[in-house]
């Protein structure tokens, strides 16, 4: 199978770069997948800088080694999609994947721009290509005053042109089932998976405890900082903390939002001398490890929440306790996938002092909520979630090939001309069976697959009265009621 990831990836500093980095590697281990990447062009990051406050050099930064990356989109620009389906014309892949936020392609101060990157997805579709998108946050769910994104009722009228755009791919699977409800409820949209975020080991190993509270109880925050994720709240409780609990220590690590160049070294400024507070800066993927072994607790002190938590799963897969800000998103995800997380109140610092001193206090609770995040991570690795996509994507091109069965031109293109033409040999008795045995072999996997859609898969088989009832769309096919929904 020939599949193009379209995402930004490392050695980009820009949002998922490092989620596209373990879906490519995943891919990288199958034989029969022939993967390109198209990712963002490089350039200097000011927003993503080093544990001294230096930005990072695209000359500074190699491309990884293995990967086959063509660099062919650049962020802000609203050639993006005519430069993505160009690229995407000289592979002929029979998927193209996109790994999306809403500001994947541009800055909210570029929205033009922002809209021609989301719009891909659509123009690759109607050129003749599957697209998947796995889309890591759905914006009605976003609260825009905490992320500090204005003029939020013209960002809200876009919202909704934009999010009808992307679901005119193929298939979108979404990381929350909240996201789920409000895909399918409010936009009527069919076409919806919902999916897990994973996490980023192959086999996740039990933690060195050692490594923790050896000296130093260290206390973790990760991410991208500066809009919904921010230090204010955790600098302001982690004096309170340091009082119970002396030999705490608080890492920050992390690049800045990439629309606010320079917060956490705003914050880094604003601290009393002598506080035991650490500045990594940005993390390269190869320390991530080690942060995560030696860490007693990850804290994540956000105002609000843009999707499924990247460093949640990454505690899950080192088996780290989690405090998090008591957010409804971060409550269905902590629900659907079995997580060990302590909540406190959004903006609380005393609240938030409180919980972290309750799990730094007692070994035997952050053994217990150690222990259950791991059992999580272990249900949810980056092998099983790629096997999914790929199963879906298999399955697709199984549901394609039978639909081009017996000389149907491809996807059904004026089938309503050319069915007697293809009448007998598609009602060939050896086509019919053929037929049927693959789908049913197809729809075993779904089933397996994705239990929470069997009600997708429950039509009869094809027969010859569903075959010559069918009509088409502009596109030349429509989806019918035998297992025709056109993910």
């Amino acid at each position: 199978m020939k599949l193009c990831l379209v995402a930004a990836f490392p050695p980009s500093g820009r949002q998922l770069n490092e989620y596209a980095f373990h879906i490519a590697r995943e891919l990288q281990r199958h034989p029969d997948i022939k993967l390109t990447i198209l990712a963002d062009e490089l350039s200097d990051y000011e927003f993503a800088t080093d544990e001294n406050g230096n930005p990072i050099s695209a000359q500074q930064q190699p491309e990884l080694a293995g990967f086959n990356v063509n660099r062919c989109w650049k962020f802000n620009s609203l050639g993006t999609p005519i430069r993505l389906l160009n690229a995407i014309r000289k592979v002929k892949p029979d998927v193209v994947w996109f790994n999306l936020v809403f500001s994947s392609f541009a800055t909210p101060d570029n929205p033009f721009a922002a809209f021609a990157g989301l719009s891909a997805p659509a123009i690759a579709r109607s050129s003749g290509y599957y697209t998947h998108i796995t889309l890591h946050q759905v914006l009605e769910h976003v609260d825009f005053d905490a992320a500090g994104v204005r003029p939020r009722r013209i960002l809200r009228m876009g919202t909704d042109v934009a999010t009808r755009t992307l679901l005119k791919a193929h298939s979108v699977s979404v990381l929350l089932s909240g996201y789920h409800r409000t895909l399918t409820m409010k936009y009527r949209a069919q076409n919806v998976l919902l999916g897990t975020h994973g996490t980023f080991a192959t086999t996740p190993s039990s933690p060195d405890y050692t490594k923790r509270g050896n000296p130093h109880l260290r206390i973790l925050a990760i991410g991208h900082w500066g809009t919904y994720k921010r230090l204010d709240t955790l600098m302001d409780a982690f004096p309170t903390v340091l009082k119970e609990v002396p030999n705490a220590r608080l890492i920050v690590a992390g690049a800045n939002h990439h629309t606010r160049a320079g917060y956490w070294e705003s914050i880094r400024e604003s601290l009393p001398s002598g506080l035991p507070v650490e500045f990594r800066g940005y993390v390269p993927e190869e320390d991530i490890p080690e942060l995560f072994e030696s860490s007693s607790i990850l804290v994540m002190p956000y105002d609000s929440a843009t999707g499924s938590s990247g460093p949640a799963h990454q505690a899950c897969e080192y088996g780290v306790p989690i405090v998090c800000a008591d957010i409804q998103d971060f409550r269905e995800m902590a629900a659907d996938e079995d997580m060990a997380i302590r909540f406190y109140k959004v903006g609380d610092a005393t609240n938030l002092a409180a919980q972290l001193v309750a799990i730094l206090q007692s070994p035997q609770l952050q053994r217990q909520m150690s222990e259950h995040n791991l059992r999580a991570g272990t249900r949810m690795t980056m092998t099983n979630v790629v096997a999914n996509y790929l199963r879906w994507f298999e399955l697709h091109k199984c549901k394609r090939e039978i639909r081009n069965a017996g000389g149907i031109p491809g996807r059904l293109r004026g089938w309503s001309r050319s069915r007697l033409h293809d009448r007998r040999s598609l009602f060939d008795p050896a086509v019919i069976t053929q037929t049927n045995n693959e789908l049913e072999s197809g729809r075993n996997i779904a089933l397996a697959t994705f239990p929470a859609h069997a009600a997708d898969f429950a039509d009869p088989i094809f027969d010859e009265t569903e075959l010559v009832n069918r009509h088409t769309d502009s596109d030349g096919y429509r989806p019918g009621p035998v297992l025709e929904k056109d993910f």
